[in-house]
């Protein structure tokens, strides 16, 4: 899952940028409203992360922006303690959730979780592919009731592939949006990880669900395919 998080304070953007890649998610960061908005109009993100206070183009003002351009991305506003009218306003024009600050990190981990299980992805605090169910909300996977450990990383790229159901993605899509834009494109990494999830998946001869398709990249899908 892809982060944009808008937020001026070195030291807070810091802070959220480490904490969310050490809990597995691909995070761009933006120090001021100008860069925020391109930022949010040239890639597709699963959650923005907005602070309200920013140069340039406060955080309002982006997001009157990116709603009047039909992005659909979840945000998240970060606000500070009394700004009750900011909040209002912000949900008004289109936020999905606010934090007030100063924050716990462990809460905001929570609702970002809560905007991922939102539509348009799925709905539900489950995500299901036949007998595998991920609850996004505990960071649990199973496969036929068997519980499955999973790493941040292996766990960012079964989400992203549960959350599009038999949809193709490509390797780019994939390391878009599970790891950062700093991976060169001829990496394998991508085959690697997902051969770390069928062999953790697939393990007591479970029909496979990863599948490849030549040429283009993978699918998850409870058909049968020939790869």
């Amino acid at each position: 899952m892809r982060i944009l998080v808008v937020e001026d304070e070195a030291g807070v953007a810091g802070f959220l940028e480490q904490g969310l890649k050490e809990s597995g998610y691909a995070v761009d960061v933006a120090r001021d409203g100008a860069d925020g908005l391109e930022y949010a109009l040239a890639y597709e993100y699963d959650v923005i992360v907005l602070d309200i206070m920013l140069p340039k183009m406060n955080g309002l003002e982006l997001l009157r922006e990116v709603r009047s351009r039909r992005v659909k991305s979840p945000v998240l506003l970060l606000t500070a303690r009394d700004g009750v009218d900011d909040r209002v306003r912000g949900l008004d024009v289109g936020a999905d959730d606010y934090l007030v600050k100063p924050f716990a990190f462990p809460e905001l981990l929570a609702r970002i979780r809560a905007l991922l299980r939102r539509p348009p992805l799925q709905t539900g605090g489950t995500l299901q592919m036949g007998d595998l169910e991920m609850d996004a909300a505990k960071r649990e996977v199973r496969r036929g009731g068997r519980l499955i450990e999973l790493s941040p990383r292996e766990f960012a790229l079964l989400e992203l592939l549960l959350r599009h159901p038999n949809q193709v993605l490509s390797r780019t899509q994939i390391l878009e949006r599970v790891w950062n834009f700093d991976y060169y494109s001829d990496t394998n990494v991508v085959d690697v990880y997902i051969g770390y999830l069928r062999r953790k998946l697939d393990r007591g001869g479970d029909p496979p669900l990863i599948h490849t398709v030549r040429g283009v990249g993978f699918r998850l899908s409870g058909d049968v395919r020939d790869e």
